[in-house]
């Protein structure tokens, strides 16, 4: 993490230049059956002419995985912090990074599945990437619990009470690995949550992130194009208007 230059523990500006590999991509996928809702509404006026009571359930914005409103809510903080809101465009908490983690540790990303899970566990070599016997959802609900015991030891707060810069020092420490945690080393969960951040705010919108598409119109990402035989060959720099998978399904 880098030290806090305005309100993040990593500036904006290098957060997207080093997550170009995010772009459309989505963490483990799995959910394009079942997120239903206002990711698969579009933006139809009729739509957003229904009063709030006749209007369909947003289950883009319902949790599957968290059944703790305030861990949740700290899951909401610290990836804000990590992708947080400013001149180029919104944060984590305004594209719905929060949700895409949420449903992503519901499912088979966080269930680890058709995934080898058997030992050696850690404590192995930093080169051997994501060594634990738990399983992702249970890296996360491990790493949220440790960040409101630390808020609470070092500041006498909870995480979402602190200020910026202290909500920093708490996930620096998990990045520094400065922090115990039962099962996992506290880095392993960082790199975790801040991969997922990142991806939440890239990923294609049926995930639940990457709300309106703006996290794609940031890079100027063109999204999903089923082909681009009108482009090939041109020398000079074409933009378009980002296009999502629910386009598609309209067509």
């Amino acid at each position: 993490m880098a030290e806090n230059n305005d309100r993040s523990t990593m500036s904006r500006r290098r957060f997207i230049r080093n997550s170009s590999y995010a772009a459309g991509g989505a963490i483990g996928g799995g959910f394009i059956g079942t997120l239903i809702g206002r990711n698969l509404l579009g933006d139809d006026q009729e739509v957003k002419n229904k009063s709030q009571s006749d209007a369909p359930p947003d289950f883009g914005h319902a949790l599957m995985h968290f059944t703790n409103q305030q861990e949740f809510a700290v899951l909401s903080a610290a990836t804000e912090r990590i992708f947080p809101e400013d001149d180029n465009g919104p944060g984590a908490v305004k594209l719905g990074v929060p949700f895409f983690i949420d449903h992503q540790l519901a499912g088979s990303y966080g269930h680890n599945d058709r995934e080898y899970m058997q030992g050696p566990f850690y404590p192995g070599s930093d080169f051997q990437g994501y060594q634990t016997r738990l399983k992702r959802h249970e890296v996360f609900d491990v790493g949220i619990k440790a960040i409101r015991n630390e808020s609470k030891k070092d500041f006498d707060a909870d995480f979402v009470d602190l200020e910026g810069e202290q909500q920093d020092k708490i996930l620096q420490k998990f990045q520094d690995g400065d922090v115990k945690l039962k099962g996992v080393t506290a880095t392993t969960f960082f790199e975790l949550l801040r991969s997922a951040t990142i991806e939440g705010a890239y990923s294609d919108p049926l995930y639940g992130g990457n709300g309106n598409m703006e996290g794609w119109m940031m890079k100027e990402f063109p999204g999903n194009y089923m082909s681009y035989l009108n482009e090939i060959g041109k020398e000079e720099f074409i933009q378009k208007e980002p296009r999502a998978l629910r386009a598609h399904l309209k067509s």
